[in-house]
């Protein structure tokens, strides 16, 4: 602190022994602290023009959704198991012959078909996951409307598909198609979401990897596909790249014990890898 800086109060101006400790104090005050690493300080970030947040009403069909999976949340006991699938004779069935099913049929054959022909394979082995809860009551459905979840601009719908299990690949594949362009055209009814026995969700068309599908109820059981990976796995001691995806099987576990789950997600597995199960029913 130099003299010439501060203001005497004294006989003559002097500066007194309290002229010095006040100035001193005053330039502590003002002095700015110093930065960490020298830099300057950030400028603050400008705060945009207009409403920092918005609200809107749900639609009609956003409120159902809603509704079903929080009820599907609080009315259910939910478990998940896992388990993968190698892909590679589908992909080879598909190489081969896509091309002249879809000249004869006018659809593609995809993944979809597949799994819900394994998945009524497994629903007859496992009649059980077929059945839904009423009160203290187990209600045996005798017939298989599968569900296929088909994402829109207005939410997740699940049509259905009607004695699916009397459908041959191309009528499912066709069946796919109409229901879910009927869906995302908006022209779906109430009576097309409901009676469904099980579910099949596929994020993997949307790049997931794994996930735990919520139950629809009153359905106890609902199965995830998800997206297919190369993978180092190993088949007869040897380490192979194969094309893998895992399945995820959600059940209700007030009704369905773990290892029915797991040997049902087993079935639907064993199906997936060697189609000619689902062809000849064994």
């Amino acid at each position: 602190m130099k003299p010439e800086g501060v203001s005497g109060t004294g006989r003559d101006g002097r500066i007194t022994k309290e002229d010095a400790v006040s100035a001193a104090a005053t330039a502590t005050a003002v002095k700015p602290a110093p930065s960490g690493n020298g830099a300057p300080k950030p400028a603050p970030v400008p705060v945009p023009a207009g409403q920092r947040t918005t609200r809107e009403a749900m639609t009609p069909i956003r409120k159902r959704i809603a509704t079903r999976l929080l009820e599907s949340q609080t009315t259910t006991a939910t478990l998940t198991t896992f388990n993968e699938a190698d892909m590679t004779a589908i992909q080879e069935l598909r190489a081969k012959y896509n091309e002249k099913f879809e000249k004869k049929h006018g659809v593609k054959l995809g993944f979809m078909s597949v799994f819900v022909k394994a998945a009524i394979e497994a629903l007859k082995a496992f009649p059980l996951v077929n059945a839904r809860i009423d009160g203290t009551d187990i209600v045996h459905q005798h017939f298989y409307d599968i569900g296929v979840a088909v994402s829109t601009e207005k939410g997740l719908m699940v049509p259905v598909i009607r004695g699916a299990d009397a459908l041959g690949f191309a009528d499912i594949e066709k069946a796919i198609t109409a229901v879910a362009k009927k869906a995302r055209d908006g022209k779906v009814t109430v009576a097309d979401l409901e009676g469904g026995t099980f579910t099949i969700t596929n994020g993997g068309i949307f790049g997931s990897m794994m996930s735990t599908p919520i139950l629809n109820p009153p359905q106890v059981a609902i199965l995830g596909m998800h997206s297919i990976q190369k993978r180092a796995v190993v088949v007869n001691d040897q380490v192979v790249v194969r094309p893998m995806m895992y399945l995820a099987l959600s059940y209700d576990h007030r009704l369905i014990d773990g290892r029915e789950a797991v040997q049902f997600l087993v079935r639907i597995k064993e199906c997936v890898e060697s189609p000619e199960r689902i062809l000849f029913e064994i």
